[in-house]
Parts: C-alpha cells; sequence; structure tokens
C-alpha cells in the first residue's frame, strides 16, 4: 500500500508541475517573451527533468516495472536542490517579472521539497560512488557554457549572476560561477552520502545472508 501511495505521489506532483510550466510558458509567450528564453531557464530545465523523473517512476512503479536508474535520478534531485537554494539565497528578493506567483512556488519551493522527500523514502537501491558527483555535475555545466554562449549572440541572460553586462563583467560571472561549482559539489555530495545512508538504514540486517544460496550438496 505504501509503495502504490509512493507510486501515486509521484504522478501527481509531477503533473503539477507539468501544469505550472505548461501555464508559465503560455503565459510568457502571450506578454511576448520568446520561448526559447522559457526554455533557457535553468529552473524550467531542472522542472521538466523532475516532472519526467516523477512521472515516469511513477507509472512504471505502478506496473511492477524497474524506475528511472538511482544515478539519474539523483541529478535531478539536486538541479531541483540548487534551483530552490539559489532561488533563496540570490534570487528571492528579485521581482518576479512574468514569472506567476502561484508557479514561482511551486517550481521554486514546492518540487525541490519533493524531489528531495522521494529521494530519502525510496534511497538508492545499490550504493553510489564517488564518482557519481562528477556525473552529476555535466548537465549544469553544459548548461553554463550555453547560456554565455545565447546570452552573447542575443544580448539576454535568464539571471543576473551571469550577466557580464552588469557591473563586475566577466570577472564576477566568474566568480559567482565557481561559488555555484562549490554548492553544486557540496550538495551533491550530501545527496551521495545521504542516499547511501538511508539505502544502509533501510536494508534489513541479513538480507545478504538470506540472499545467499545455499551450497549445492555433493556433486558427486
Amino acid at each position: 500500500m505504501r509503495v502504490r501511495a509512493v507510486q501515486l505521489g509521484r504522478i501527481a506532483f509531477g503533473l503539477l508541475a507539468a501544469v505550472a510550466l505548461g501555464v508559465q510558458g503560455y503565459h510568457a509567450v502571450g506578454e511576448g517573451s520568446p520561448l526559447t528564453d522559457f526554455f533557457s531557464y535553468f529552473t524550467v530545465l531542472s522542472n521538466l527533468l523532475a516532472l519526467l523523473v516523477l512521472i515516469t517512476g511513477g507509472v512504471l512503479g505502478l506496473r511492477g516495472r524497474p524506475g528511472v536508474p538511482d544515478e539519474i535520478r539523483g541529478a535531478v534531485v539536486l538541479y531541483l536542490a540548487i534551483t530552490g537554494l539559489i532561488y533563496g539565497l540570490l534570487l528571492s528578493g528579485y521581482g518576479l517579472g512574468l514569472l506567476l506567483p502561484w508557479v514561482n512556488d511551486i517550481v521554486h519551493r514546492v518540487m525541490p521539497v519533493v524531489l528531495l522527500a522521494d529521494w530519502l523514502l525510496v534511497p538508492p537501491a545499490a550504493r553510489l560512488g564517488r564518482t557519481t558527483v562528477l556525473k552529476w555535475l555535466v548537465f549544469p555545466l553544459v548548461y553554463l557554457v550555453y547560456t554565455l554562449i545565447r546570452g552573447s549572440l542575443v544580448r539576454w541572460y535568464p539571471y543576473p549572476f551571469v550577466d557580464p553586462g552588469l557591473p563586475g563583467g566577466y570577472g564576477r560571472v566568474a566568480g559567482a560561477c565557481t561559488l555555484l561549482l562549490a554548492l553544486f559539489v557540496a550538495v551533491a555530495a550530501a545527496l551521495v552520502w545521504l542516499g547511501n545512508r538511508f539505502r544502509a538504514r533501510r536494508t534489513p540486517r541479513g538480507r545478504h545472508a538470506r540472499s545467499t544460496p545455499e551450497p549445492a550438496g555433493d556433486p558427486g
């Protein structure tokens, strides 16, 4: 019963994120913002990945099939956690612009908590290694390169801390990105540790012993 509730919860929150992004995208385009700008926000991309992971995992779980691989789940948890942290630390004081208030609450507050809770309630099935952190950093680094290149071409940046046109120029951007990288590494390492810790706690004692095949009889 608990497993079914988790899967249904995943689908419900995934659909909630889908509705929020759909309404916000429609609203932004209606106000004259290019759709390419909408999909250039890390918040939008991370929530898009989250809804795909949640809905896919929930549907597969209800069918009794293996869900989304834990390394992919963990990566998305990291991206949503960073989304929530950066919003809370750096962006909450800025105006919402075209972002609807209720959508803002869902993508910056609700979804990060949901993904973290899902990670702890359903920890990884296998122990995660240290190299997992490096794999999780690939997407944010690609996003940063994309943002800087696209921004230099269209003269628009999704976040003030990556805008070299503001005071401080590229030096300030480099400093901000270095701090962000450190935050990504720290949060990723914490998520790996938490995942392994909760996995160990949820593993019944003696499971490995019970799962070990009994010695076969005399083959002769």
